[in-house]
């Protein structure tokens, strides 16, 4: 369980996610896990990973490859990227991408968000990619995150990465698959 969160507000992006790790009904938190963050660096973009916890790891693992294509600045160069991906992920670290008969297209089996300094951008399970204006939320608290982020967005003063971690902390108050401490990264976003 897990629940990221991306804001875009006065010339900057944010991401915050939980450290929260969960099997079945035992938890697994940051005062345990030495390797508890969700976010992950790749070049100048940062990923928040959802989805099952060797996710983050086979992302890591897949992203240090050398001549890896991993362009994050448009909707559909994410997506090119997620389709070179998906088909590693099936070869190299085995994937089971389901076989649901409702499904068009295999998953992948994670959410992903973005941020940086082009925008906040997200790619769904199905590699759906898209670009966000202002806010959005991934993972099992990602309700109470958006609400969050809606309630203060507005706000004068609340920078991106203040609302990020907002949202984090809402969720992690009523969603029993969040939980504190929250990581964030913020970048200033490019000139148009």
């Amino acid at each position: 369980m897990t629940t990221i969160a991306v804001v875009r507000k006065d010339g900057r992006a944010a991401i915050a996610a939980d450290t929260l790790t969960k099997w079945g009904s035992g938890k697994e938190s940051a005062a345990y896990i030495v390797n508890h963050s969700k976010i992950l660096k790749v070049g100048a973009s940062f990923l928040g990973v959802t989805g099952n916890a060797t996710f983050k790891t086979v992302l890591r693992d897949y992203f240090a490859r050398p001549r890896v294509y991993a362009r994050f600045n448009t909707p559909l160069e994410l997506f090119k990227t997620w389709q070179k991906l998906h088909a590693v992920l099936k070869r190299d670290y085995y994937l089971v991408a389901g076989d649901d008969e409702e499904d068009s297209v295999e998953s992948s089996r994670m959410d992903v968000l973005i941020a940086n300094a082009h925008g906040i951008f997200g790619i769904a399970a199905h590699r759906t990619a898209q670009e966000f204006s202002r806010f959005y939320a991934f993972g099992s608290g990602s309700d109470y995150a958006l609400g969050a982020m809606y309630a203060v967005y507005g706000r004068t003063g609340w920078g991106a990465e203040r609302i990020a971690r907002y949202a984090i902390d809402a969720a992690a108050e009523f969603d029993d698959g969040t939980a504190l401490p929250v990581e964030s990264h913020a970048v200033r976003l490019a000139k148009a």
